[in-house]
């Protein structure tokens, strides 16, 4: 297995390479064992995903901790957490987190502006920006390298302004960030804008994009990653719930024709831990 400084390493330098490249989300150790095995080269978690696991709407910064824990013991991957607003308003309770996520054995990690206050669900910018230097400064003084991505929440968040959007982003780079994200994109259009005006490694989600937009449009638009968030963690609820209703109002089996083998899936697992 690599040390956490190189899948650090391996992982800032995805975002280095010319190109593109998807990190899907898995929610526990067997579906990022079985990402692994498909050959992706670095996963992330989606806190959106652990709700789902609890039956919960919220997550507590253990929970999160603990299943990322959990999926970066599960392969060599370099893995990247959703840490959310990081589990703290003040900066520097904030940046903590960042501290907690490296022991955790992640490479890399998320700090956004999103409040979870209805009432405010953005951070003052200045506030936003002096979260994101305190967590900066808690990574310059770890003692191998962590990749640290700032999101700007506007777009998702009932704040549908490119132009302070794209303003907080160049501040969150100019703070010390090294990847950016702006969860809520649609079109090439607006990634392409967003790529153009910032000098860092763009994150696109695919949850907002329009319908038929592939990888390839969003490589051509000049991202440098691409997340499902808990896209795929809903797609599998969705085809639980679907067999749960057939079985129950219908009487049918006939989702069992469609069951994963299990062979294959050892096989898998087996790939992840070899």
């Amino acid at each position: 297995m690599r040390s956490q400084a190189e899948k650090a390493a391996a992982f800032r330098a995805l975002h280095q390479r010319p190109g593109c490249f998807l990190i899907p989300n898995p929610w526990d150790g067997g579906t990022a064992k079985i990402l692994a095995a498909l050959g992706y080269e670095a996963l992330a978690t989606t806190s959106l995903g652990v709700a789902n696991i609890l039956g919960r709407r919220g997550v507590t910064r253990e929970e999160v901790l603990a299943n990322a824990r959990d999926i970066v013991a599960a392969t060599d991957l370099p893995v990247n957490a959703d840490l959310e607003n990081c589990f703290a308003h003040e900066p520097a309770a904030a940046a903590e987190t960042i501290r907690m996520a490296a022991a955790a054995g992640l490479a890399g990690g998320s700090i956004e502006d999103y409040s979870n206050d209805d009432k405010v669900p953005i951070y003052d910018f200045d506030l936003s920006v002096a979260r994101v230097k305190a967590a900066v400064e808690v990574v310059k003084g770890l003692p191998g390298p962590f990749v640290l991505t700032a999101r700007a929440e506007n777009l998702i968040r009932g704040r549908n302004d490119m132009a302070d959007t794209i303003r907080r982003l160049k501040a969150y780079a100019a703070a010390g960030a090294e990847v950016l994200y702006a969860p809520g994109l649609r079109t090439v259009a607006e990634i392409r804008a967003v790529v153009e005006a910032v000098d860092r490694p763009l994150n696109v989600v695919t949850g907002w994009l329009e319908p038929g937009l592939t990888a390839a449009d969003v490589a051509a638009a000049a991202a440098k990653r691409i997340s499902v968030g808990g896209a795929l963690n809903r797609l599998a609820l969705a085809a639980f719930i679907d067999a749960a209703k057939a079985m129950k109002e219908q009487g049918s089996l006939a989702w069992m024709q469609q069951i994963t083998p299990m062979p294959p899936l050892r096989k898998m697992f087996a790939a992840a831990e070899s």
